[in-house]
């Protein structure tokens, strides 16, 4: 079997990329590139999204909690609210959340997973006010 090529790992990437950031996150993305930057968003999308989330390996969830344990560690902060925003397609739960955040205490330092519990918590604040605001389907006779 022939190894996919760039404009396959895209395309598979582009796809991935939806199912877990959401539409309107990657829509904003590609909307904001410019010709300084296309090229990396590209790159992303073809190297991180389709090589390596799309890969069967590892689920959504597992690559989901990795990230967030990884961004945590390193103080990414911006990426790790935005992968905690994600958690709501890849079935990690806010106690994975917290577990994953517990073996960045353990392993990166509790500075780190300090501020990481900070973010991922007003994070998940945020979702849930989102979660409430959102109008409750009318209920039609049956």
């Amino acid at each position: 079997m022939a190894e996919p090529g760039p404009a396959d790992a895209y395309a598979k990437g582009m796809a991935t990329r939806r199912a877990v950031l959401g539409d309107a996150h990657v829509d904003r993305a590609s909307a904001n590139a410019t010709p300084f930057d296309a090229g990396f968003q590209r790159h992303i999308t073809a190297r991180a999204w389709g090589d390596v989330w799309s890969d069967p390996q590892l689920d959504r969830r597992t690559r989901s909690l990795l990230t967030l344990a990884l961004l945590g560690a390193l103080g990414h902060y911006e990426e790790l609210a935005m992968h905690v925003r994600a958690t709501r397609n890849t079935g990690a739960t806010p106690e994975d959340i917290r577990e994953a955040l517990m073996h960045v205490a353990v392993y990166a330092g509790v500075p780190a997973a300090n501020r990481a519990f900070a973010v991922a918590k007003r994070t998940l604040a945020e979702m849930a006010e989102e979660n409430a605001e959102e109008p409750a389907e009318e209920m039609g006779d049956s």
